[in-house]
This record gives C-alpha cells, structure tokens and sequence, in this order.
C-alpha cells in the first residue's frame, strides 16, 4: 500500500445488487474475508432500490429470482413486487454477516492497473483510493437511466421525472399526464397511474409483445406447504427454470416455437382488446423476443380505459404546456413521465478503467462492449464483470446467470491466489474467437430483428444478451480454463 492509498483488500467490488452481494458470498465461501464493497447510496438493493415506481416488480418467479444459498424465502407473491425483493436483499446481505464489508455512500470514480505491483489502485469520489488485487464490477445493466433526445425538453414547464427516479411527492390525482415508452417499466406503472389520473396520453414509439402472467398471493395453506416440505420450493424453481428455457429456446431461430409464443400474444391481445383500429396498433412488426418480452395480466385493459389515448404519432418536441408530435398536434399534459429505461449497452459508465499500459476501457469498447463469457476483458488483467456483456437473458433469470459468474470468478481468484500469480490476463486470440461466435449466433436469433430495443447498441449490435441457454452458460462457466489466461509471475 502506497503513501497515498487511504485501504487495501484483496478484492474489492462495486455495487450491492444481487450481483455485488452474491460475489462477497462466493468470496465468503472460499475463505476470502479481505472484501470491501463499494455502494454509492445510503442502503443495498442495486436497481431495486432504484426503481420505486407504482407497480415496480419482477417479471420471473421468486422461487428462481432468488439464490441458491437462501432460496427458502418467506414470497408473498409468485412474482415479487420491488418491496419485498429490496427486503430480501437487506435480508442476505443481515443473515450472511456482508454489511461489514460494505462501505456506502462511495461511490467509484475510476480505476488504473498497476502492473508492476499487480494491483488496481481505485479513486472514489471525493479524493480516496483503495488498493485491491481483484476489482469486480457488478453495476449490472440496468442502473442508468435513459432519457430520449426531445427538443425542447428543458423549456417544459410542468413536472417531469424518469419511472427510475419517481416523485413520490408528485400527487397524479386529476391530472394530465403524458408517459413516453412502452417498455417493461411502462407496462408495470401505466395501468396503475391510469387509475388516478383526469387523461393520460401513452406515447408509443413501437410496441411490445405481451403474454399472460401467472400471479397469485402465496396463500398461507401454500406457505405451510413450503416450510414443511422444502422440497416442493426446490421442485416449483426447476419448473419454472425449464418453462424460462423453453421460451428462451424459441429465440433462437427455432420458428415453430416462435409462431406458437406469437400466437399466445396474439390471442391475448385479441382477447383484451376489441377495438380492430386499436390491436393494430398494439401488434409488433418484429419476431418475438427482438424486443423483451412483457408479462402483463392489466396492461392491454389499462389502454382501452376511456381516459387513455395511445398516440403512435413520433413526439416532435416538448413545448411549455406539452408534447407536439410529428402531426402538429399539441397535448397539453400537467406531468410529463419517461418510461424509456437504461443506458443499457453502456457498460461501467460513468467510471473510468484503465488496464494494461493505460488503456481506457471505454476507448476500447467505443464500437460495443465485448468479453469473454461476459466476465473478462482482455488487457485488463484481474478485472472481473458481473452482468456484464451478453449475460443477460431474453427468458430466465438473472440471479441465476450472476450465480453462474460469480463461482467462476471466485475459482479464477482462488486459483491465482495458489499460484501465487501477480495477475492474469485474458488472451486476445480467446476474446476475438468468443465475440465472432457471439455475434454468428445473436444474427440467427430473434434478438437482431427490425426492432429498436436496449439489447443492442444504435448500429444495432446485440451487445446485452447471452445467445443461447441458461444451461449452456452454468456449464461453459463451470470451470476456468487457465489457459485463456496469460499468467504473469509473482
């Protein structure tokens, strides 16, 4: 540790989502105690913590949106809402004795590689740094809102908010409210607002296919059930794992699934929306699952409500009292809400990373990010991503691709710690053969299809998604090859 360094770990992580709280688990396990967490809030729980908006929840079942090491948890619902998954998360982080290494409200400027000492020398905000053999990056996807390119947005002059930054204190009661996008968020709040509001006009860009969701309260009879046979949970998680495969299956260019997913979306679109001029404006002109596809039991009834107006009309500019869009119509709105997402292929931004002989990580990623199994990057030695490029998954569940990662990751960890390496490198040659394959793949699936979505970057390359089963990826990160490795000496 140098002069400057304010502390030094052996491994030091970013973020307190499922990701950052799962690897100090892993790294726990191992016998790995010399972790620091960084957190830039006040609290843990990543984007649950961020996402607050009315009807904020999980679109995958919480017997398989949950960890493997506490996937006995007291659900009050099939699919979890925001609440109860940020308690979860407060839950793990409580039970597993992780608090101890989190250090909140810092947040990471950047980071540069020393390869001499083989080690990461981390600047947090307001002028520290921490030294760590090991950096981990678990930000994930989805923690940077995206805010569309409108002219006149700052001459608006009622309220305005993104659904991840919501204004609680913001009453909708009686109001006018316009909501630009239609994506997963949207479909969640939309029908909820939609209850309180005078009009809402929903601008939609393009939109998405949407099928049944299955939710019910986890009733107290069923709550019994669980606890006194576990086995029922462990049974219901490998359900719901095989029917995520199956629609992640009709993804990839297999057509006879796709046209039956296409037809259930159809059917339900049929059934809730009776108006003919209405459904065709609601019916995508893209393959399933170009787009991620929304599970909604209320969202084509929250459109047909006679204070909703779908407008498909491109938004032309923001004036003081409203939206004009490209027909010169001018709506005036009270609240203009953004339901527009993430930065999404914008990876590890706003941080600085600088790897071997000062290269910057967003110089090198400038025409898309890229790594080997979505976990390392070459010429940045002992730099670890969790969600990181083309991990996340079209159908199935997150926790269970970051799970996948962070046993590999504290397997490469230990592995060089009993080398006594001062670091390892990803070979070039093995990240070029893994994104040729990647990309081969991704333009036989849906996911390239002419759809505009945060799968992919603006020149339309899918960046996001793991292009083939989530059983493929556990067994493909079941074991690092340390040949794909240059291995420095001690």
């Amino acid at each position: 540790m140098t002069a400057e360094t304010s502390s030094a770990s052996t491994v030091a992580i970013i973020g307190t989502g499922f990701g950052g709280l799962g690897m100090a688990w892993q790294l726990k396990q191992a016998g790995i105690d010399s972790l620091v967490i960084f957190e830039k809030a006040d609290e843990v729980g990543g984007t649950w913590r961020e996402n607050r908006y009315p009807g904020a929840g999980c679109d995958v079942p919480s017997h398989l949106y949950s960890f493997s090491f506490e996937s006995h948890y007291p659900w009050a619902w099939r699919y979890a809402r925001q609440p109860e998954i940020l308690e979860y998360l407060r839950h793990c982080s409580r039970k597993f004795d992780l608090q101890k290494h989190i250090r909140f409200r810092t947040a990471v400027e950047g980071a540069d590689f020393d390869a001499t000492r083989g080690v990461w020398r981390i600047r947090l905000a307001g002028g520290g740094v921490h030294e760590a053999r090991f950096l981990v990056s678990a930000v994930g996807q989805l923690h940077r809102p995206a805010y569309p390119r409108i002219p006149g947005g700052d001459c608006y002059a009622g309220k305005a908010f993104h659904s991840a930054h919501w204004d609680h204190d913001y009453d909708l009661n009686g109001k006018t409210v316009a909501v630009i996008g239609t994506g997963a968020s949207a479909v969640q709040f939309v029908p909820e607002i939609a209850k309180q509001v005078k009009q809402l006009y929903l601008y939609q860009r393009t939109p998405g296919w949407t099928i049944p969701k299955v939710e019910r309260p986890i009733s107290p009879f069923m709550r019994g059930l669980l606890n006194r046979l576990p086995v029922i949970e462990k049974l219901d998680r490998l359900r719901i794992y095989a029917i995520t495969e199956l629609l992640a299956y009709a993804y990839m260019g297999h057509r006879w699934l796709e046209r039956l997913v296409t037809g259930l979306a159809k059917f339900q679109l049929w059934r809730q929306v009776r108006d003919p001029a209405l459904r065709r404006r609601l019916t995508p002109d893209f393959p399933v699952g170009c787009k991620r596809i929304l599970l909604s039991n209320d969202w084509y009834p929250a459109l047909t409500r006679p204070n909703v107006e779908v407008v498909s009309e491109a938004v032309q500019a923001l004036e003081p009292g409203g939206v004009r869009t490209a027909d010169g119509k001018l709506r005036e709105v009270d609240a203009v809400i953004y339901g527009t997402g993430f930065a999404a292929t914008e990876f590890l931004a706003p941080m600085q990373i600088r790897g071997l002989g000062g290269r910057e990580l967003r110089e090198q990623w400038r025409a898309g990010a890229e790594a080997y199994l979505g976990i390392s990057v070459s010429g940045f030695p002992n730099l670890f991503l969790l969600y990181g490029p083309n991990t996340n998954v079209g159908s199935g569940s997150i926790v269970y691709m970051l799970e996948s990662q962070q046993r590999y990751i504290g397997q490469l960890i230990a592995a060089q710690r009993a080398g006594a390496w001062r670091y390892a490198d990803l070979r070039p040659e093995v990240q070029a053969e893994f994104v040729a394959e990647v990309q081969r793949r991704s333009a036989e699936s849906t996911f390239e299809g002419s759809c505009q979505s945060w799968y992919k970057t603006a020149e339309g390359r899918n960046t996001n998604n793991w292009i083939g089963l989530m059983r493929e990826y556990r067994r493909r990160t079941a074991k690092p090859d340390l040949a794909h490795y240059q291995l420095a000496g001690p």
